[in-house]
């Protein structure tokens, strides 16, 4: 049943376009023994008819998500290591003798390039287990959820901050207004709020609905987020496509009258308004596309089933939750998923209880079929398993539709 919902961005009414239906938590990943009941909660998507923002119409408590045992490691993969390493490179040489704050450091993939090099930095990561991670490659850690008073206790010890920086960190902040708060206390004059997240564009353009799940709470544009930065006397100055996970923007935030708007922001809001990606009837038209996915892929993995093939899933991935719940998969169509995260491994995925496996049980031997869960690091992966092709595997891949490859 739909309910009335305010947008946690400017209080208006949320009109939902999309129900994913109950979903557990996507990186609760459970022992075979566990007996304690799993959480879950309603997927459903809605945008505010005022400021455009996608968001979810349900709240998961944060320390639900985020906790000393959190299992993802944004250093897992050699193309994201890259991608922080390119960043840290060009602050350096943008700026001379910066102070650079991350939101959400996680094992410090990025910040430890500046570590090495000798730059000012603060990570804030709340999730203990990976926040030891980046201490223990010299990276300077607080381990808190940064909110306004928060960043007064850092501006307090160390100063203003020149870059403040979030990768896949902003977009999971239902509480964003506190957040940015902290971000104008802690901003210097001239410094600049840089944040990469899921596009809502390029989710609607793939339907890929998986980027969906309970950590994922808004789907920035640059349009929302112009609106959602006024507020606290920031204004979007530049934006910037990227190809990583499945197609991101970094949005950069400065000072009200700070910087001047660059040509790239003013074309992508054009575009969005061309295309009407956050219009409600858009919306739904891409939860249709998602619902007959669904059918599709339920469809393929039940008739090789019933020929006999043999399946397996590569990648126990958060976004996978929403894939396996929502089409309803388990242990039945695909009998286990692979993945080189050992803190996933011998564990069930969560709702669905399908068991992981380390990477070796995908070799032994291979299957007739694999399912690429992880389809944002595709190149990555395929340049890896080309073993796979060679004996006559085919991957099943799902974005931006079924088929088989």
């Amino acid at each position: 049943m739909e309910i009335d919902v305010c947008c946690r961005i400017c209080s208006g009414r949320l009109e939902q376009v999309a129900d994913f239906g109950r979903q557990p938590l996507s990186d609760a990943f459970r022992v075979p023994a566990e007996q304690r009941a799993e959480f879950f909660f309603r997927l459903a998507v809605g945008v505010c008819g005022s400021c455009s923002m996608v968001q979810l119409m349900e709240e998961v408590p944060r320390d639900r998500m985020f906790h000393d045992g959190y299992p993802y490691l944004s250093s897992g993969s050699s193309v994201m290591r890259a991608h922080f390493a390119g960043f840290a490179e060009r602050v350096m040489s943008e700026w001379s003798d910066p102070f650079v704050v991350e939101l959400g450091c996680n094992d410090g993939v990025m910040l430890g390039n500046l570590a090495r090099a000798g730059v000012r930095h603060l990570g804030v990561e709340p999730s203990g287990g990976v926040a030891d991670r980046a201490a223990a490659q010299g990276v300077r850690v607080c381990k808190e959820f940064f909110e306004s008073g928060v960043a007064e206790r850092i501006r307090a010890t160390d100063g203003p901050a020149d870059v403040i920086y979030a990768a896949n960190t902003l977009c999971h902040i239902p509480y964003v207004g506190s957040i940015l708060r902290g971000v104008a206390t802690l901003l210097g004059p001239e410094g600049v709020f840089v944040f990469e997240d899921p596009y809502l564009g390029d989710v609607v353009r793939l339907t890929s609905f998986d980027q969906i799940y309970d950590e994922h709470f808004f789907l920035f544009s640059a349009g929302s987020v112009q609106r959602m930065a006024a507020p606290y006397g920031l204004e979007l100055v530049d934006v910037e496509r990227l190809a990583v996970h499945g197609g991101e923007v970094r949005y950069t935030l400065a000072r009200k009258g700070a910087r001047d708007q660059s040509a790239a922001v003013r074309e992508l809001l054009a575009d969005e308004a061309a295309q009407g990606i956050a219009d409600a009837a858009a919306l739904r038209a891409f939860a249709g596309r998602a619902a007959d996915t669904r059918d599709r892929l339920v469809a393929l993995l039940t008739e090789l089933r019933e020929r006999g093939a043999s399946v397996a899933g590569y990648g126990a991935t958060a976004k996978s939750a929403t894939v396996l719940n929502y089409c309803g998969i388990g242990p039945d169509l695909i009998p286990f998923i692979v993945d080189t995260t050992q803190a996933k491994q011998g564990r069930l995925t969560p709702g669905s209880h399908i068991p992981i496996r380390g990477p070796e049980a995908f070799r032994d031997p291979y299957p007739d079929y694999a399912v690429l869960f992880a389809w944002n690091h595709a190149a990555e992966i395929m340049t890896k398993e080309q073993e796979f092709r060679e004996a006559g595997g085919q991957w099943i891949r799902y974005v931006p539709e079924v088929h088989v490859a």
